[in-house]
């Protein structure tokens, strides 16, 4: 039984593999062929693409269940051994009540605990099996999973690449086999075309029953359909095109509604997270309280649990939640050339440890050894003059400064005696204390970080803020009869902007020699957006075939004024659930300081006021309030220490949640964690 025609494997091979064909005796003793979990596998393993048998998948499973069941059962029985057979943990007698039997007493005391060591060995054994079993039996559900997501999101682009194609006068094969090789672009979408490519090639089959089967092993229900209904027009002899248009159409108006719902599903979550923030500041009002009672036994524990467990749990939990129904574009936005292009590939990774073309010939004459050389002075020293460009190109960079500069101040502190070493120093000086080891890191790490980041982001997509109109003038300059280089330079002479100033480099590189494929792939990899790249793999890809792609250029424009209209409505709607979280945290953060202004501050000094009144006090009453202490059990300072790591952790956080949801980018977030933060200290340091 095999798994079809994928061209990836699971990563588990060599040894064991040789760990399947051990325990594939096991496996033929246990499974049919025809059983449900074997059938069910095996499909799972086609839609993952894991070129792996199920028989060989299975035996595999069994036999990683096993090795994990006996360490756990030996570690079982390690662990029933030191707790029962030494004594470590008291046991009552098994037999309680009185039996005639005295021989049937003593057998049952005597393996009493020999059968507790061996019942806690079995129990951890069959753990240990159902975790090694089950963990590789998940991967390929995970796997394709995955790729059906993916599928999902890239399809509403594959049909309009394909119509576009269409449009452009490629057959039906010339279609099927340009899907095959856009996966730079198209992904696991492509991955699917290639196989229905490779069944036609490799196993002389003919493409209607490529396309059959691969519409049955595709994970994804929709592209199923498609193939479906594809295959339909293709047997009938319909027209190709209409059908195409149609679909493309209909997957528009699909990806709006998916979008809508995603965006409602991020506002009940807005919603939901309202509440949640609010729990650990109800639970630390209540115990502050609980502490005021003087018989009440209130653990400290539970306020730094609820403080420093249960406030990052809430926000690291709907975190997780929001990354199930929020996605990121799939794709890294780089394109491959489908020429034998050196400068564009070279190009794609240059930087000092790749110095670009010349690597491709040192070794065979000194004179390229020594332009290695001189380049790569060249390249040290740009970075030395303009540093800020080489952060700005690579953000993450920033850390390998930012990092040890953070530790090298926290250092001094330690050194000159100016940290606070202890618990009871942080007490004593909270604000301090938790500038230095909390917001010294945070804004000297995280501030370059940020402001790199979002420089490097504006700047990427700021080229695709006029990409919609510029196809248009596009397709309207080579409808005149223009070729689509001469149209690239009539709109870069007739437009203002940042994409209009990359055309007319593109048209400068053709001219000094370049190819116009080379010079448009090199051009977005500069900037690596995928919804860029997708375009201009739609634009190389029709400019092969003929320089009058007018109706192309129309079908990308259409493409990426649909993208523009859901990225408005995602941002808009967006925006409300960032507003909802950060009021949320101001509201939280007015709570917490008003609790510790207004209220325990208050009680403590009503405590104060008691004990130096004296005697005058108690013919005022003031004996009742002395009686009943009630800030007796409050350290108010540890409260405050407290409460300003709360609002900071949920400052952190609530920041964190901003930029995820936003632009599903943890890093976005940073903007957000510095500037609540701020406000989170500057309030602190006026409450105290």
């Amino acid at each position: 039984m095999s798994v079809g025609t994928g061209d990836s494997g699971s990563g588990l091979h060599g040894g064991s593999d040789r760990l399947g064909e051990l325990f594939y005796p096991l496996y033929d003793r246990l499974f049919d062929d025809d059983s449900k979990l074997v059938v069910d596998i095996e499909r799972k393993l086609a839609q993952a693409r894991m070129a792996d048998t199920v028989e060989l998948y299975l035996s595999r499973a069994l036999g990683l269940g096993v090795i994990s069941g006996v360490a756990l059962w030996i570690g079982g029985l390690t662990l029933g051994y030191l707790l029962f057979a030494t004594g470590l943990v008291r046991l009552t007698p098994m037999i309680t009540v009185s039996i005639p039997n005295e021989t049937v007493v003593e057998f049952l005391n005597t393996v009493y605990i020999p059968g507790l060591i061996v019942s806690t060995g079995l129990v951890f054994g069959t753990i240990g099996f159902l975790i090694g079993f089950s963990v590789l039996l998940i991967f390929p559900y995970s796997r394709a999973a995955s790729r059906k997501r993916e599928i999902n999101m890239l399809l509403t682009d594959s049909v309009s690449f394909m119509y576009a194609l269409s449009v452009g006068g490629l057959n039906q094969l010339e279609i099927i086999e340009a899907m095959a090789q856009a996966d730079d672009t198209y992904g696991a979408v492509a991955e699917e075309f290639r196989s229905i490519v490779q069944e036609t090639e490799y196993f002389d089959v003919d493409y209607r029953t490529a396309i059959r089967k691969q519409s049955m092993e595709t994970p994804s229900d929709e592209l199923s359909q498609f193939l479906t209904d594809m295959l339909a027009i293709v047997n009938s002899g319909g027209n190709m095109e209409g059908f195409l248009e149609d679909k493309k159409e209909k997957h528009m108006r699909t990806a709006k509604q998916q979008q809508e719902m995603t965006l409602e599903t991020l506002e009940l979550f807005g919603e939901m997270y309202m509440t949640l923030s609010l729990f650990p500041l109800l639970l630390i009002i209540i115990m502050v309280i609980m502490q005021m009672v003087p018989d009440a036994n209130v653990d400290d524990r539970m306020l730094y649990l609820t403080i420093y467990g249960l406030i990052p749990l809430t926000g690291a939990g709907f975190l997780v939640l929001v990354s199930t129904v929020k996605h990121d574009e799939p794709g890294d936005g780089y394109l491959t050339a489908s020429t034998d292009d050196k400068r564009v590939e070279s190009a794609r990774n240059q930087g000092l440890r790749n110095l670009g073309l010349v690597e491709e010939y040192t070794g065979e004459y000194s004179v390229f050894d020594r332009i290695k050389r001189n380049e790569g002075t060249h390249e040290t020293i740009a970075v030395l003059r303009r540093p800020h460009h080489l952060f700005k190109q690579s953000p993450l960079l920033t850390l390998a400064l930012t990092v040890p500069a953070s530790l090298s101040v926290i250092g001094v502190a330690f050194v000159s005696d100016a940290a606070p070493t202890s618990w009871d120093a942080m007490i004593a000086y909270p604000i301090w204390g938790t500038l230095l080891y909390l917001y010294v890191p945070l804004y000297v790490i995280g501030l370059p970080l940020a402001v790199f980041r979002e420089w490097n982001v504006r700047s990427r997509t700021a080229v695709i803020g006029s990409l919609s109109d510029d196809l248009r003038k596009l397709s309207s300059a080579n409808d005149t009869g223009l070729t689509l280089l001469e149209s690239l330079d009539s709109v870069a002479r007739t437009t203002n902007g940042k994409l209009a100033r990359e055309f007319e480099t593109v048209h400068a590189k053709v001219n000094y020699g370049m190819s116009l494929t080379g010079a448009l792939v090199e051009f977005n990899n500069a900037y690596h957006i995928p919804r860029l790249a997708r375009t201009v793999k739609l634009i190389t890809k029709a400019q092969e075939a003929s320089n009058q792609i007018s109706d192309v250029l129309r079908t990308a424009a259409q493409a990426s004024e649909n993208h523009d209209d859901i990225e408005r409505e995602r941002r808009s709607r967006t925006l409300m659930q960032v507003v909802i979280i950060i009021m949320t945290f101001l509201t939280l953060l007015a709570v917490i300081a008003i609790l510790k202004t207004q209220f325990i501050d208050t009680v403590a000094g009503l405590e104060t006021g008691v004990e130096s009144g004296g005697a005058e006090d108690v013919d005022t009453g003031g004996a009742g309030v002395a009686d009943a202490n009630l800030a007796g059990n409050i350290d108010t300072d540890l409260l405050s220490l407290l409460f300003f790591h709360a609002v900071t952790l949920q400052a952190v956080l609530s920041g964190l949640i901003c930029g995820y949801m936003r632009d599903a980018d943890v890093l976005s977030g940073l903007k957000y964690v510095i500037v609540l933060s701020t406000i989170a200290l500057g309030t602190w340091a006026l409450v105290v």
